[in-house]
């Protein structure tokens, strides 16, 4: 499920990249005519090749495996946060400086806003729950295969480090910053101009557009190769370990990734597209929380995970409680609020919340009817 989820969202953030080399090359009179005219797989033809570009740039990139990831990491996270801040810091010297009062009336600031899935008016506390609630549900697929990253962490005091500053820290810093460049944009602009590639279109110099779509294209191919790349890799790799390597796993999504293109299925409503993806993975870490903590109690018996017959075996290899629980979860954090209107709206805003209390729950109720049978030991 993890991997499935890391497919679509590859793709969706490959064409998010892709976006922005389109936006830099339409300034040239006859791209943007190649561009409005040639088309095919349901998009420009210019659209497609620009795709095809950055899937292949991601490719390169997990060519010698996770070192190369760290590598580009290493280097992909201080350059984004340096081009962002030259955006932000030209901007506001052209917009005479800066100030937290936007001037955006509030008509505009909902009409540019109704499509992001946040409820509430903007500004509210209610606006900002929800915000905070799709960021969660963003990164909430991450939780669930986090060894994939802590494994090559030197010490546990590394991880912490490395989350405080990765998540919270940085997170509300390039939120901050982002910010700051919105409302310098509408005071130069006079437009609400939510995304980066929208912004690069109004600059006069190249070298300017160029920046902000390397910004985009640098960012989101560095959050795609950690986020969906390597998690796809090594679910694909872990179902058949004898025969997938893991830069046979990364191949293998990245193809299925291109293949999904024409359909384009993350096209539309981004908030409700991650939303609605994000929370999937809500009832799995519910039972992975609930399984460890509570039923466990904190003790994992490591000589038995390698036993095929020892106690995690379950029933004839499937764990019934777990599946069971997983399955009731999605009925309520992914397939009613998003498939039905038996649930009111807000609800798919918090549906990776509701996945991960509901399948937890789930599962501990069904431990206490249906305990984890011990396996016999045969003596010899």
């Amino acid at each position: 499920m993890r991997a499935i989820v890391a497919i679509f969202w590859y793709g969706a953030q490959t064409a998010a990249a892709s976006s922005a080399l389109v936006a830099l090359l339409v300034r040239n009179e006859a791209m943007l005519q190649f561009h409005q005219t040639s088309h095919m797989l349901g998009h420009s033809t210019l659209e497609v090749i620009c795709y095809v570009v950055m899937w292949g740039l991601q490719l390169l990139i997990i060519q010698k495996g996770m070192e190369t990831v760290r590598k580009f990491q290493d280097w992909a996270g201080p350059a984004v946060w340096v081009a962002m801040l030259v955006l932000a810091i030209g901007l506001m010297v052209k917009a005479g400086g800066f100030s937290f009062a936007h001037g955006i009336p509030m008509d505009v600031l909902l009409d540019k806003t109704k499509d992001a899935g946040v409820n509430g008016t903007p500004g509210s506390f209610w606006a900002l729950m929800a915000v905070g609630a799709t960021w969660i549900t963003y990164f909430a697929a991450l939780y669930l295969n986090f060894c994939d990253f802590s494994r090559y962490a030197k010490n546990r005091d590394a991880v912490t480090k490395g989350n405080l500053w990765g998540l919270p820290v940085n997170l509300i810093a390039f939120s901050f910053v982002a910010g700051i460049t919105t409302i310098a944009a509408y005071q130069v602009y006079g437009e609400v101009l939510l995304h980066p590639e929208q912004i690069s279109a109004k600059f006069e110099s190249w070298f300017l557009a160029l920046l902000a779509a390397m910004t985009f294209a640098v960012a989101t191919l560095g959050i795609n190769v950690v986020a969906n790349f390597v998690s796809s890799a090594f679910d694909i790799s872990n179902v058949f370990p004898r025969q997938i390597s893991f830069k046979r796993g990364g191949y293998i999504a990245a193809a299925i990734a291109l293949v999904l293109y024409p359909f384009a299925p993350w096209e539309g409503n981004a908030a409700h597209f991650v939303n609605a993806i994000g929370a999937t993975m809500g009832p799995l870490l519910g039972i992975i929380v609930v399984d460890y903590y509570l039923i466990a109690r904190g003790q994992i018996n490591v000589q038995a995970l390698y036993e095929e017959h020892g106690e995690y075996r379950y029933q004839g290899g499937w764990n019934t409680n777990a599946l069971i629980s997983t399955a009731v979860g999605a009925v309520f954090s992914t397939f009613l609020p998003n498939f039905t209107t038996l649930l009111p709206a807000w609800w798919g805003t918090y549906g990776w919340f509701f996945g991960v209390a509901i399948g937890g729950s789930m599962h501990y109720l069904l431990s206490l009817v249906r305990p984890r049978a011990k396996p016999v030991q045969n003596a010899a």
